[in-house]
């Protein structure tokens, strides 16, 4: 009886840690892309506005000559990399934006997204990183953030919203913005 009563209490604890170990994996995976080499004294302090994002190298361009192509997201399935990206473009034209939406077209700066997600039935947490970079391939900006979503059985990615992802591209071209036009 007493090892019965030990296996369950030891399997009852590993259902309870498993996703806590997967969301700690998930976001030490983000925070390895987000390692941060720019020199001491080129960091900024963070305001609301710039919120999750490191600023290394203000931009060389006057604001309003400024244009930005994201490149494919890494780690994201298709179907909510393309809905993202449709956010990610409406919200840019409505902040005053330019996004160049042809791959390879030439741009300003690229943006490189990395996008990861985890969680379980009650909640999923989707992290993102996005790094700017100029025509040299030099990271010149970082976004990094997450987003809540409600739970999902199974997959964490099925469990990404619309409303999510609408959050998610509001934050990061508010982020990219600000550091435009600072």
């Amino acid at each position: 009886m007493i090892r019965l009563t030990d296996s369950k209490r030891s399997s009852d604890c590993s259902r309870r840690f498993i996703p806590l170990v997967f969301s700690l994996s998930s976001a030490l995976l983000v925070a390895a892309c987000a390692n941060d080499t720019t020199p001491p004294g080129k960091i900024v302090s963070q305001t609301a506005a710039t919120r999750g994002a490191v600023i290394s190298t203000p931009p060389t361009v006057a604001p309003d000559k400024i244009s930005y192509a994201f490149e494919p997201f890494t780690g994201a399935p298709g179907n909510i990399a393309d809905e993202l990206s449709g956010y990610l473009g409406n919200e840019a034209h409505a902040q005053g934006l330019t996004l160049v939406r042809r791959i390879g077209a030439p741009a300003t700066y690229r943006i490189n997204g990395y996008l990861s997600a985890t969680g379980d039935s009650s909640s999923i947490t989707l992290f993102y990183v996005f790094d700017v970079v100029d025509n040299a391939g030099n990271r010149v900006h970082r976004i990094v953030g997450q987003e809540s979503a409600p739970g999902s059985a199974g997959d964490p990615w099925s469990g990404i919203d619309s409303e999510t992802l609408r959050r998610t591209a509001q934050r990061a071209i508010a982020s990219l913005r600000a550091w435009a036009y600072r």
